[in-house]
């Protein structure tokens, strides 16, 4: 008896908390050095001029510093705007466009009907290609002589040869579609996934007191979801934003600059001009930006689950 209280007793306790931390100190110092570092070297090389040019590398580019310039003239940068701006129209129209789909989808695949299964397993093909795949089979589809025309003169009797891909806003209406088609399944995924979860007796209870379809959904399936919906969403809006592969293999950013996101304007910079430290400087900066977005998400998912 002594024995068993002793093991229960503060001092066990702290003991064993101790001894727990001691095990995990390894693990816990190497994540922490995998996530610090690489930020700590972002914001190093921001503050510099330098370039894989300079002939030195890059834990001597103090010797490049600029302090804040990268970040003064970020703040003057039309084309960083521009692309910024572009960004968000895609995420403005693809995710609610995704949402909403995914969600039809969603309610429908909630009823049973012949060939389910098999319905469920072609919705998640899209989203198993790989993106710079996906990016080539609509290269192909918005040809001037591809199947879209193909499909278009059909259905209105007369040839089209629009050349989808060669005009700003065309290209930039395909670029959105393949993004739709490509990841509405995960939405889909993730709101089927919250719709299962919702309490099967509540909403039957709602049936039997004459409730319709419309107002079971507003005020029972909604409120139960709302989580799961921020978490779709963020997801989403994130992704989103980094769109990059499915585009530059469509597009490469064209015509000129009329398709160029965030991230194909940081890959040109990189790569092309290879002024390192302001790219240096526009990552942290979006980095900051996503980081609120998703502090947003959770603290809201947080008020909805008190």
């Amino acid at each position: 008896m002594a024995h068993d209280l002793a093991s229960t007793s503060p001092r066990a306790e702290d003991g064993g908390r101790r001894l727990g931390f001691l095990l995990t100190l390894p693990a816990q110092i190497l994540v922490l050095f995998i996530a610090v570092f690489p930020l700590l070297m972002q914001l190093y090389i921001s503050l510099t001029d330098w370039s894989p040019l300079d002939g030195v590398s890059w834990w001597q580019a103090y010797g490049s510093w600029n302090s804040f310039a990268n970040y003064t003239d970020l703040m003057g940068d039309t084309r960083f705007w521009n692309a910024l701006g572009r960004t968000a129209l895609v995420m403005a129209i693809c995710v609610p466009a995704e949402f909403l789909l995914g969600l039809g989808l969603a309610i429908l695949f909630m009823d049973d009907f012949a060939g389910k299964r098999v319905f469920y397993s072609i919705m998640l093909i899209p989203m198993m290609v790989v993106p710079a795949v996906a990016g080539y089979m609509f290269f192909m589809l918005f040809q001037s002589g591809g199947p879209i025309n193909d499909i278009l003169s059909t259905l209105t009797g007369q040839p089209i040869t629009l050349a989808w891909l060669s005009n700003p806003t065309t290209a930039m209406i395909a670029v959105m579609i393949a993004d739709i088609w490509q990841w509405t399944p995960l939405m889909f995924l993730i709101l089927l996934a919250g719709l299962v979860g919702v309490p099967e007796d509540q909403v039957k209870a709602a049936t039997l007191l004459g409730a319709s379809w419309w107002q079971r959904f507003r005020t029972i399936v909604l409120p139960k979801m709302k989580t799961i919906i921020i978490i779709a969403l963020a997801i989403r809006v994130i992704e989103n934003f980094k769109i990059f592969d499915t585009l530059y293999i469509m597009t490469g950013g064209g015509p000129g600059v009329a398709t160029e996101t965030i991230s194909v304007y940081i890959y040109k910079v990189t790569q092309n001009d290879l002024i390192w430290g302001y790219v240096a400087a526009i990552a942290l900066v979006i980095l900051i930006v996503l980081s609120i977005v998703v502090s947003l998400a959770i603290s809201r998912m947080n008020r909805k689950e008190a």
